[in-house]
């Protein structure tokens, strides 16, 4: 085992539409000091260390053995007390809204205690996780509870799934604009723009245009960890300036930072399409008629 090591399995099935993958990180230093960067969810056992998380508008919380991590605004910091092991799940907005049941915007940048959403029972499942090696291990362990969960949640309203879509398709376009978005909804669900922006809170916590500032700074910031140009990806932004400013609002680095000294863990968000952002929304071809 490396010092710091990330691995990672994608999800199938029943659970593709609800969730991105699974991953098991471990860190063998004693103190660990990072950021990460503006995410949709996360659902994380930590199973050996603890810390304090520091949110953009500077207020601390701890860390919990179960937490939710709420969509957030921009990026985050983080220290932990060391060595570090956690078990996560990365969540899809449709899986958000199925497997932990609140609205984004009301959880946003916060972490949120796994046992007042999954009861005690998850106590029990993070005392598993605590005594197994292997990840295959822990998405077997955990795998009945979230089917379980789909079971009895209710069924997302086909409007809605229609609407993220839309949203997968519109923050794809390149440069999108709002009006495009706008346009877009109503000519294939007929929502109308106060519908929409409801909706946008729901499941990404913040409005059509925080929704497309996210998309266009982790898209960029993507193209640059793996080596495009600051022309290449400067044309969506008013200039550089404004560039360099969104990119370090969302991911917590600046272009020149995203090549050199970049934190691990974002560099592999980065570097590769397992956590790329646009998926994150729905795949590009899931079945939701199936539970």
């Amino acid at each position: 085992m490396r010092p710091s090591d990330i691995r990672f399995r994608p999800s199938s099935g029943r659970l593709l539409p609800h969730i991105d993958s699974f991953y098991l990180y471990e860190n063998s230093a004693p103190v660990m000091a990072g950021i990460e960067r503006v995410d949709l969810g996360q659902w994380r056992f930590l199973l050996g260390g603890e810390g304090v998380v520091t949110f953009p508008d500077g207020h601390e919380e701890r860390t919990m053995p179960v937490m939710v991590n709420g969509p957030g605004t921009a990026h985050w910091t983080y220290r932990i007390d060391g060595p570090f092991r956690c078990f996560g799940i990365s969540l899809r907005g449709i899986g958000w809204r199925t497997l932990i049941g609140l609205q984004a915007d009301k959880v946003a940048d916060r972490l949120v205690d796994g046992e007042t959403i999954f009861g005690a029972e998850i106590r029990e499942l993070h005392g598993q996780f605590c005594r197994m090696e292997t990840l295959d291990e822990m998405v077997a362990a955990i795998e009945p509870l979230l089917l379980r969960r789909l079971d009895v949640a209710r069924r997302v309203p086909r409007a809605h799934v229609a609407f993220l879509r839309i949203v997968r398709e519109w923050a794809a376009s390149g440069d999108p604009t709002i009006d495009s978005l706008y346009m877009a909804m109503e000519t294939e669900t007929g929502m109308g723009q106060r519908q929409v922006q409801r909706l946008c809170k729901e499941y990404f916590a913040g409005p059509p245009n925080h929704l497309r500032r996210k998309f266009r700074a982790i898209g960029a910031a993507m193209r640059i960890h793996q080596g495009a140009s600051l022309d290449e990806v400067m044309v969506p932004f008013a200039d550089q300036s404004h560039m360099i400013n969104e990119i370090k609002h969302f991911t917590g680095h600046t272009p020149g930072a995203l090549r050199d000294g970049i934190d691990p863990v974002l560099a592999v968000t980065l570097a590769t399409e397992k956590f790329h952002f646009l998926p994150d929304v729905i795949p590009e071809t899931v079945d939701l008629s199936g539970r």
